[in-house]
């Protein structure tokens, strides 16, 4: 009954506000209705209750038995029923989440609703690609998609907000999460940022299909030093403008409600207490409305990163410095009551972020029914439905990348062909789902061997040849990696002899990617390289298929085996993907988001690098230039990269004209022709490069791609424009602006394999 009092009280404050407002003459907007309920909210609020909406539990599970009476549990149950608490995370299922909204919205004073959020980073039950493998789609609008079918689903459950999209740019293939991303180019990811984003939340809240998206993490995460997970960072204004924060702006453009900040510090200063990132640019250059919430006790990190003397003077900063909720870490609700009132945060602090919070609340029309999420039939008819499988598996397909074809071994024939399907990844149920899928059950992925027997033409003869991972994974542990056991070798070495065609299914489990997994040596885990080489020397004629979390470093493969499959880790639907991609029922688009290096030594390794002073020489013999004496400085495999199995000509690469003025632009066209008789699809990339500029510039930057598709012997023209906005950068003004100048333009295939001319901006 509470809630409807506060309901009906906030409905005649507006009425009176939007009348007055009228004499006035300003319009009346969902806008300025939403703030003009914040705002008779707040005012009714105690100090206490405004600092209980910026504090967020983890579940505590007390409603499968007795109320707690002590520890942990007992206090956040205490602050649950007093009014202390905005947001509960890792609690999903109607039923649980109604048992917890309904003692926020009728057992406390002001009966304000709570929010549900959850790490659903590519599905909840039903899961998706990675995000990095669905980032090698290039597909925008299947991403979108994609975060579309993930936001169903966890709504039906009861959840409101995710903690996606992860959206930091990683140049090094070392640090775990960048799994968890859309790879190391600003422009493609923020491509990728805005489509996922509007996935999660769609354009209304009234469609309660749609949840709150989260863009984290604010900022520079993904730049640790050595790739290792939770190490600090350095980088310049210039990194952090031009390729840090793209994607962030890009997400506060598709009306992200929620941000995130990172471990990391930024110019010595944790990000979680640093008010340059948090208040300046976010809400103050960004105009960004919605809330900023911790990472996972962040905000009490700031004492080991010798930042803050205890937990009171870390609530202080954080607070101060634009952190509006306190993920797990219990400094917000234990100490900013007594910083008020010694005048070390202001009330008007704890109110900004207390509207902030309220607003996203009132945006999601939790007061008008807070239990809007929580529909036990809607719960049974949604997860796991059809219509999601159907689109994990087109997402899925077109996340697979074609890295090497030679002599046309794939695609496989339908009959009349021994395969023999090697290693312990053919058969796994578990590792295609990846990490950061808390919420999906175990052996729920459909195997590559799975995916295989539904094509009955062909004998297929499965041996494992050595696990990857031995003993328990879990989430929380380190998984062991089987680095002696070779006693299956012999199985399929044979199997192999015996076969017309290898195909070997390599490559990480799906827990030894993820946040807190980097890996100093990114090649085959364990005894699979040895393997690899051992039936390689039986049958040459392999296809090797990687399920990864990251690049991997396999410059033998790249070197030796005929065929080689990115298939990354690919969700529920992976082993159906796979097997259709390998027959050619599905002729494989996906172009790498990221670089592929040789050797874990070229890390970090990125195609939009800057020229040194020394790029290269005309002495063979001379060692005074930027390279390796033991290794190429080229990648394995370059941004933009990936074959088909149509075979694409690129021709006829012109300008409308060789420059332009502020106001103006040029059209650049190219000729596309799809030389084989395959029908294709092919993502067709523009990049360019300033060649003098106020700082140095990359080498080359991706600034735009079109997906075309071409029938066998088919030829189409496809057209680009470049203004103002495309060469626009932060210079040295320390401003955004296009420098007048000497251009490079490039387009192709990939970043390396293009065709180029040159323009002028006057």
């Amino acid at each position: 009954m509470k809630i409807k009092k506060i309901i009906f009280s906030l409905a005649i404050l507006t009425f009176l506000g939007c009348a007055t407002q009228s004499k006035v003459s300003t319009p009346i907007t969902e806008k300025n209705i939403f703030d003009k309920k914040v705002d008779s909210l707040i005012k009714i609020m105690t100090l206490e209750e405004k600092i209980g909406q910026l504090n967020q539990y983890n579940g505590f599970f007390f409603f499968f038995g007795p109320e707690p009476k002590d520890g942990a549990a007992a206090i956040k149950y205490d602050h649950l029923k007093k009014g202390l608490v905005g947001s509960m995370l890792n609690i999903k299922g109607v039923k649980d989440v109604k048992k917890i909204q309904k003692i926020a919205v009728e057992e406390t004073r002001l009966g304000i609703p709570l929010l549900f959020g959850f790490d659903v980073i590519h599905g909840l039950k039903t899961i998706s690609p990675i995000p990095l493998a669905e980032a090698a789609s290039w597909d925008l609008e299947a991403i979108e998609n994609s975060a579309a079918i993930a936001a169903e689903e966890s709504a039906a459950v009861g959840i409101n907000w995710t903690f996606a999209p992860m959206v930091d740019i990683s140049k090094d293939a070392r640090w775990g999460r960048v799994m968890e991303g859309a790879g190391e180019d600003p422009f493609l990811g923020s491509k990728i940022a805005f489509a996922r984003v509007k996935g999660f939340q769609g354009t209304s809240f009234t469609n309660t299909k749609k949840i709150m998206a989260c863009a984290k993490h604010f900022v520079g995460y993904g730049y640790s030093e050595a790739g290792r997970d939770y190490n600090t960072v350095d980088f310049s204004e210039f990194e952090l403008q031009n390729n840090i924060l793209p994607p962030f702006k890009a997400c506060v453009d598709a009306d992200v409600k929620t941000f995130m900040n990172s471990f990391n510090i930024v110019n010595g200063i944790p990000a979680t207490g640093n008010a340059y990132l948090q208040r300046d640019i976010l809400k103050k250059d960004w105009g960004f409305k919605g809330f900023v919430v911790s990472d996972w006790g962040s905000i009490a990190e700031m004492i080991p990163h010798g930042y803050a003397k205890d937990g009171k003077q870390a609530a202080e900063f954080a607070i101060n410095a634009g952190s509006d909720m306190d993920m797990e870490s219990y400094l917000y609700v234990e100490h900013l009551v007594s910083l008020v009132k010694e005048g070390k945060v202001k009330e008007t602090t704890i109110d900004d972020a207390a509207k902030r919070i309220l607003r996203t609340k009132f945006e999601m029309g939790l007061f008008e029914n807070p239990y809007k999420y929580c529909n036990e039939e809607v719960e049974r008819n949604t997860v796991g439905k059809k219509e999601f499988q159907d689109g994990v598996l087109d997402m899925a397909k077109k996340s697979i990348v074609l890295l090497k074809n030679e002599n046309n071994l794939l695609p496989l024939k339908k009959s009349g062909q021994k395969i023999a399907l090697i290693g312990a990844l053919a058969n796994d149920k578990t590792s295609p789902l990846g990490n950061w899928r808390i919420a999906a059950d175990d052996n729920t992925a459909i195997s590559v061997l799975e995916g295989m027997q539904k094509y009955t033409g062909n004998q297929i003869n499965y041996k494992k040849g050595a696990d990857v991972a031995i003993g328990t994974t879990l989430f929380v542990k380190e998984t062991k990696i089987n680095t002696s056991d070779k006693s299956e070798f012999g199985a399929a070495i044979e199997a192999a002899k015996n076969a017309d065609v290898v195909v070997m299914v390599l490559g990480e489990h799906g827990l030894q990617s993820g946040e807190g997994r980097s890996r100093s040596d990114i090649g085959l885990p364990g005894v699979q390289q040895e393997l690899l080489e051992e039936v390689y020397k039986v049958n040459k004629n392999i296809v090797l298929v990687l399920t990864n979390g990251r690049p991997l470093a396999i410059p033998w493969a790249a070197q030796n085996i005929p065929a080689i499959v990115e298939a990354w880790q690919l969700g529920t639907q992976s082993g159906n993907a796979i097997a259709e991609v390998l027959y050619g029922d599905y002729n494989p688009s996906g172009k790498l988001p990221v670089t592929f290096p040789r050797s874990v030594g070229q890390l970090p390794l990125y195609y939009n690098h800057m020229s040194t002073g020394r790029p290269s020489t005309n002495d063979p013999e001379s060692v005074f230039w930027t390279h390796y004496i033991d290794e190429k400085t080229s990648p394995q495999f370059p941004f933009g990269y990936g074959l088909s199995y149509s075979k694409f000509e690129y021709s006829n690469l012109k300008l409308s004209s060789n420059s332009f003025t502020s106001n103006g632009e040029i059209k650049v066209s190219i000729q596309i022709k799809n030389t084989s008789t395959v029908k294709g699809k092919e993502v067709v990339q523009l990049y360019i490069r300033d060649l003098f500029g106020s700082i140095v510039r990359p080498v080359k930057e991706l600034k735009e791609f079109k997906m075309v598709e071409l029938n066998p012997n088919e030829t189409k023209t496809i057209e680009f424009t470049i203004n103002q906005k495309t060469i626009t950068f932060f210079t040295a003004n320390k401003i955004w602006e296009a420098e007048k100048g000497d251009f490079k333009v490039f387009v192709g295939g990939n970043s390396e394999d293009v065709l180029e001319a040159k323009f002028e901006f006057n």
